[in-house]
């Protein structure tokens, strides 16, 4: 999956969960929508871990280290030349 796919999706599956968190607020005793939440929490964790691991790191809490100075700079490409 590309990377512009994986974003996509994890986009789409953080909204359906922050719409379900928003009604989980009025109606707590809804197992079902508890349910689902949890199938989207679980959903949304297998993608963030897919991305990280083809892309680097997704939120800036995601890597211990500074993993983004072992990248290579722009000016470090040549494309300035």
């Amino acid at each position: 999956m590309t990377r512009a796919m994986l974003l996509q999706q994890i986009d789409a599956v953080q909204f359906a969960m922050w719409e379900l968190h928003l009604y989980l607020d009025t109606h707590p005793d809804d197992l079902s929508a508890l349910a689902l939440y949890k199938k989207y929490e679980e959903k949304n964790e297998k993608l963030v871990n897919e991305f990280e691991e083809n892309c680097g790191p997704l939120y800036s809490n995601s890597d211990p280290g500074v993993s983004w100075l072992k990248n290579p700079w722009p000016w470090d490409l040549g494309g300035n030349s």
